[in-house]
């Protein structure tokens, strides 16, 4: 027979256990997503953002590191090179094809968005690289996740020194 004093004690260590557990990573929607997860692109929302399905779940992606010009963000009117970002991603992404999503510090960004970079299966290109390098995204670094910062910068002033893409086609902005 159980003592009432034995019990109840019990019953407060197994109550924080589960809840430490909840609180720190194993109730998140990202605690059984490996660091490299595959995904299926559904559809390409704008330059820098996709839909994906990973293991039957839909999500959406935020390529980090990089910043296009906007095309959809309300109350916001279309950017110069936003249609062309948006295009270009659409091509590189078809809906259907698989991707490797390489997660850096933060998973997930203040709207929820789950945080990437996209390598495109089974060429493992490296979608946000290309997308700086065509010219059509701006490094945006996005503290914690810097893992590529310098290689983005470094393309970005590649592709502005030549005039590729937006570099040629968009006004110049002020300095800040």
């Amino acid at each position: 027979m159980f003592h009432r004093s034995r019990l109840v004690p019990s019953l407060v260590v197994l109550a924080v256990l589960v809840s430490a557990a909840f609180l720190f990573g194993c109730g998140s929607p990202d605690a059984d997503l490996p660091p490299d997860a595959n995904a299926v692109v559904e559809r390409v929302v704008d330059g820098d953002t996709i839909d994906v399905t990973i293991d039957g779940r839909g999500d959406t992606v935020r390529l980090i590191g990089i910043d296009t010009p906007e095309t959809k963000k309300p109350d916001t009117p279309v950017e110069c090179y936003g249609p062309e970002a948006s295009a270009r991603l659409a091509e590189l992404l078809p809906p259907g094809t698989p991707v490797r999503l390489e997660r850096d510090i933060d998973s997930r960004d203040k709207f929820g968005r789950l945080l990437a970079y996209v390598h495109r299966e089974p060429d493992d290109l490296f979608v946000n690289a290309v997308l700086i390098d065509e010219g059509l995204a701006r490094p945006y670094p996005y503290e914690p996740n810097t893992t590529y910062a310098d290689q983005f910068a470094a393309a970005a002033e590649t592709a502005r020194t030549n005039g590729i893409g937006l570099w040629s086609a968009c006004p110049v902005e002020p300095s800040p």
